[in-house]
C-alpha cells in the first residue's frame, strides 16, 4: 500500500480563526506541552500539533505511538466558563467533532465507542484524552491514525483491532484538511455548549453523540477502575452527565469511567 505523508501546512493552520496553532516537528507529548503552557498562563485556543510524538499517552496511561507524519497528534487548551460539573461532556464533545470532521473530509462513516474511541468498521482509528492541568483549564488530546499501513498499526490493549483512514478506504487523506475541519467542528460544538451553560440537551450535544455512538443497544462488558466489580449488560443510553447507562438484571448502572468491551 503506497503512502503519501506530506508535512502539515503550518501557514494554513496558523491562519485558522479562533485558534493559535503551533506545529512542532517532534515532541514528547502534545498534552504535556499544552498542560505546561496552561500552567504558565496560556490563553484558551492554544493548539499544539506534532509531526512526531515520542511519548504520546492515551487513556489510563497507555502509550499512543505513530510513525512521523502518519497521523494527527494534537492537543487543545480550553478554559470553560460553565460549571465544572458539566466538564465531563468535553471528551464526548471532542469525539463528536472528530467523527464529523472525518466524515466530512473522507466520506467514511465513523462511529464512537463510549466514551470517545473513534471506530471505522468496528476497528479503532482514534482515541482522545482529557486532562485538567490546573483549575479552570482543560486539555483535550487527540490521536488519529491517518496513513498508517496494516503493518504499522498498533496493538490495542482491549483486543479491539486498530485501523487508519487509509486502511479503511480513504484515498490520500489530507492531514491539514482534517485538522482544520476538526478545529472548526470543535469550535462550533464548544461554543454551543458554552452558550447553553454546559447543558448537553439544550446545546444539541447529547443528541449528536447518541446518533453516532456504536456502544448503545449492544451487550457490553465494563471493566471498572479501582477494583469495583465488573458489569455485563446492555448499554441503553448516555445520561445527562455523559455516563454510559448499563442495564443488568439488578437494574440500570451509570458508568462514569471504565473500559468498555463490545460483546458479540
Amino acid at each position: 500500500m503506497e503512502t503519501n505523508r506530506p508535512p502539515l501546512d503550518r501557514d494554513r493552520l496558523a491562519a485558522l480563526p479562533g485558534w493559535q496553532v503551533e506545529v512542532r516537528d517532534e515532541t514528547g507529548s502534545t498534552n504535556a506541552d499544552v498542560a505546561a503552557a496552561a500552567r504558565d498562563g496560556a490563553a484558551a485556543g492554544l493548539v499544539v500539533a506534532a509531526e512526531s510524538q515520542t511519548a504520546g499517552r492515551g487513556r489510563l496511561g497507555r502509550d499512543w505511538q505513530s510513525p512521523p507524519r502518519a497521523g494527527l497528534a494534537l492537543s487543545v487548551l480550553l478554559r470553560p466558563t460553565v460549571d465544572v460539573s458539566r466538564w465531563g461532556w468535553l471528551p464526548l464533545l471532542a469525539g463528536v467533532a472528530l467523527a464529523e470532521a472525518v466524515r466530512g473530509e473522507t466520506g467514511l462513516e465513523p462511529a464512537l465507542k463510549w466514551p470517545n474511541d473513534l471506530l471505522l468498521g468496528g476497528r479503532k482509528c482514534a482515541g482522545l484524552l482529557a486532562e485538567v492541568p490546573e483549575p479552570g483549564a482543560v486539555v483535550l488530546g487527540i490521536g488519529l491514525n491517518v496513513t498508517l499501513t496494516d503493518d504499522e498499526l498498533p496493538l490495542t490493549p482491549t483486543g479491539l483491532p486498530a485501523t487508519s483512514l487509509l486502511v479503511a478506504g480513504a484515498s490520500a487523506p489530507d492531514r491539514t484538511g482534517l485538522t482544520a475541519a476538526l478545529l472548526a467542528r470543535l469550535g462550533e460544538h464548544y461554543a454551543a455548549w458554552e452558550r447553553a451553560g454546559g447543558d448537553p440537551d439544550k446545546s444539541g450535544l447529547r443528541d449528536a453523540y447518541l446518533r453516532i455512538c456504536a456502544t448503545l443497544g449492544r451487550q457490553v462488558s465494563v471493566l471498572l477502575p479501582g477494583g469495583d466489580a465488573d458489569l455485563t449488560g446492555e448499554a441503553v443510553t448516555v445520561d445527562a452527565d455523559g455516563r454510559l447507562v448499563v442495564r443488568t438484571a439488578t437494574g440500570d448502572h451509570p458508568v462514569a469511567a471504565g473500559d468498555i468491551i463490545h460483546l458479540r
